[in-house]
């Protein structure tokens, strides 16, 4: 066997570090990549090692202090990372020096190489690009993209990027090495458009490859030549805000390769504590009060003066913080968006084109948030009922209304079940003792007596029965106290009829109906009622009329009729137009209110890179409370503001009120069921006195 040369010893030895690195310690990689990706990691630690063994001299120094370099970068700040590389060759130096000084902090990687990516089909593309920026528990990503030999396949890597979705990953952080021609158009280049922290690292324009064949010593010598002129590196950084509110690329260092004092702390800087006025455009519909404003025309998609809303203070502690200005305006179409062949209409539909970077209000749907990142901004709005208000109980049932009809009827069976039972004890014990026994009406009697506090004479001959008749009595002690205190509640405070507070509510009620709003029925209400599979929700949908809220709410007035609409929307028509100086209302809205959504706020472009700090902004902001306190102090102003621009109606407020607050002094209407109950007795009295004198009259003697 031939005896190696130390060079080639060093070659095995990198040969083995690679393999080992590459193949050995990302085994979860790989089997989401599939059997392709392993062959082309393969193939490239494969060659670029034999590749290594044809070339020396200054151009194999460069790549390897590159490789150093880079290997430096990758310790420092993307240690613990799932890191993915893509060339365009297999044969570049600067990338075999790259995998060979790469450090051991490496979650996962894989290799990829462009050409040969791009070159399968649709199908086997899908499935490598799968898996690729590994999976949901991925927390740190990195991209390194080789430009070294040259950057006239530029477009196929940023294709396989754009393909892969790198614009979907803002935090992703990219570092490319490449040539020093072409830095702005690599780091401002679209598919890097929501990369945050991008870094290139420009090389001299070396031909840093192997090439396939040598000509003579001759191609050495210039190589050589060349790579003499410089051993530097220029570090450039992609940043999003600096060129007073754009992208833009910064000049960050430039190192020796030879040198052994190299910045690396600076690189990777905070990019979002100054926007420096980065303008942004915000797309919405009008929606009290998350957004409110006044039409400069009734064109669709015109000029508009906001109102005060939710929305404008928000944007103007956002606008204040991060030194940014908002463009806000209408969606031209009015509507949040519904979906079609894939692409979706309204505000959804401008998110998915880029034309908005984020827009509201609006709630997360599962289609919707597919290609759009949610923010929740605000309390939920929910459904309510508005029906007519409570009214007084009939007064004629006062005297029943204490005790539940289960419990009269309880009661009832009481009373005969125990005399039933102490007739039978009393005849057993009468057989036995040869004495006379109880008649049955006496023993219904005494519990009825005993009821009324009014018991006849003990009716019980036997120790059994003097047990039965004693725990009778305390029985009736406490129904009796229960009913006495009731009864005296019920006829101070007059009861009150139940209005409906549920879907179920409402389908239990006889012969009743119910409306809604045209406007309402749109996007995530539409859905929610459309594809509901609950039948009382479809009950709902199925027997709704669509009438304006004007008409809606003159029907309630009428009786045995609810109105569907949005809580905060609804409170303020009623206090501002149905409501008087005494705040009483003919109108009841309900208390629990339908969820819809699960969440209300702000929806952001797949991919934009500020969504993270403008979650913690709206985080801090409803955490203190801020904006549940903005929401009912906006829904105060407006009904003030409502009040003294137009005059209430005076025949708004109905007289289905009642002061809970001032004395009552009973009356003859409060205790008329006591009086009914009187005749009543009295006329089955006399019916029975007739039942008793039939009888006798016609066996009386001619």
């Amino acid at each position: 066997m031939k005896k190696q040369t130390p060079k080639q010893r060093q070659v095995a030895a990198d040969h083995a570090r690679i393999v080992r690195l590459w193949l050995g310690g990302m085994p979860v990689i790989m089997a989401s990549l599939g059997y392709n990706a392993i062959v082309v990691a393969a193939t490239l630690v494969a060659v670029v090692p034999r590749e290594i063994q044809k070339l020396d001299g200054p151009v194999e120094q460069v790549g390897v202090d590159v490789g150093v370099m880079v290997g430096q970068v990758v310790k420092h700040h993307l240690t613990g990372c799932h890191l993915v590389l893509i060339t365009t060759t297999q044969h570049s130096q600067v990338l075999s020096s790259i995998i060979r000084h790469m450090g051991v902090g490496v979650e996962a990687g894989v290799i990829v190489e462009a050409g040969w990516e791009l070159s399968q089909d649709q199908l086997t593309q899908d499935h490598l690009l799968q898996g690729l920026w590994g999976d949901t528990r991925t927390t740190c990503r990195a991209l390194i993209l080789d430009l070294s030999i040259s950057n006239n396949n530029t477009h196929r890597m940023f294709r396989l990027a754009e393909a892969a979705g790198l614009w979907k990953l803002p935090e992703t952080r990219v570092v490319v090495v490449g040539g020093r021609a072409g830095v702005k158009d690599v780091l401002l280049h679209h598919s890097l458009r929501n990369t945050v922290h991008g870094l290139y690292l420009a090389l001299h324009d070396l031909p840093l490859h192997t090439p396939q064949r040598y000509g003579n010593s001759r191609l050495k010598k210039v190589l050589s030549l060349q790579a003499s002129v410089t051993e530097r590196v220029w570090v450039y950084r992609r940043c999003l805000y600096c060129n007073i509110g754009k992208a833009d690329v910064q000049f960050v260092h430039e190192w020796d390769l030879n040198s052994l004092s190299v910045h690396l702390d600076d690189l990777f800087l905070d990019q979002f504590r100054n926007f420096l006025g980065h303008n942004m455009k915000y797309s919405t519909v009008s929606y009290f009060p998350y957004m409110d404003y006044t039409l400069d025309n009734k064109d669709p998609g015109s000029t508009f003066t906001p109102l005060d809303s939710l929305n404008t203070r928000l944007f103007s502690v956002f606008a204040k913080t991060f030194n940014i200005s908002i463009d806000v305006h209408e969606q031209p179409e009015r509507a949040w968006g519904v979906q079609k062949d894939g692409k979706f209409n309204g505000i959804v539909g401008e998110l998915q084109r880029e034309e908005a970077d984020f827009s509201g209000p609006m709630g997360p749907l599962a289609e919707r948030i597919k290609i759009m990142e949610f923010l929740p901004a605000y309390k939920v709005d929910v459904l309510s009922i508005v029906s007519l208000k409570p009214s007084n109980l009939p007064q004629q049932l006062s005297i029943i209304r204490p005790f539940a009809g289960e419990l009269w009827v309880a009661v009832l069976a009481s009373v005969v079940g125990w005399g039933m039972t102490l007739w039978l004890l009393q005849s057993t014990w009468s057989r036995i003792a040869g004495s006379h026994g109880v008649r049955f009406s006496t023993s219904i009697l005494y519990g009825w007596g005993a009821l009324l506090e009014q018991p006849p004479s003990n009716p019980a001959i036997s120790d059994s029965g003097r047990v039965l008749v004693g725990l009778w009595l305390m029985f009736c002690v406490v129904i009796i106290t229960g009913f006495r205190s009731s009864l005296i509640a019920h006829l101070t405070v007059q009861g009150k009829s139940k209005p409906p507070e549920t879907f179920e509510d409402l389908v239990s009620l006889n012969h009743w109906r119910w409306g809604i709003e045209s406007w309402i029925l749109n996007g995530a209400v539409l859905l929610y009622f459309s594809k509901h599979s609950d039948p009382v929700v479809q009950q709902i949908y199925r027997d709704k009329e669509i009438l304006p809220a004007a008409e809606g709410l003159q029907k309630v007035r009428a009786g045995g009729y609810s109105f569907l609409s949005i809580n905060y929307y609804i409170t303020v028509v009623v206090a501002s137009q149905y409501t008087d100086s005494y705040g009483q209302t003919p109108f009841y809205i309900s208390k629990k209110g339908i969820e819809l959504l699960a969440a209300f706020g702000w929806a952001f472009r797949k991919g934009a890179p500020f969504y993270q700090r403008f979650t913690q902004l709206m985080l801090r902001l409803e955490g203190s409370g801020i904006i549940s306190y903005w929401t009912e102090e906006l829904l105060s102003q407006r009904v003030k503001k409502n009040k003294e621009t137009a005059a209430l109606d005076p025949m708004a407020v109905g007289g289905n009120t009642l002061d809970d607050s001032t004395e009552v002094t009973l009356g003859l209407n409060h205790l008329q069921g006591a009086f009914y109950l009187l005749f009543l007795g009295s006329l089955l009295a006399f019916l029975t006195l007739l039942w008793e004198k039939l009888p006798r009259s016609s066996s009386s003697p001619q």
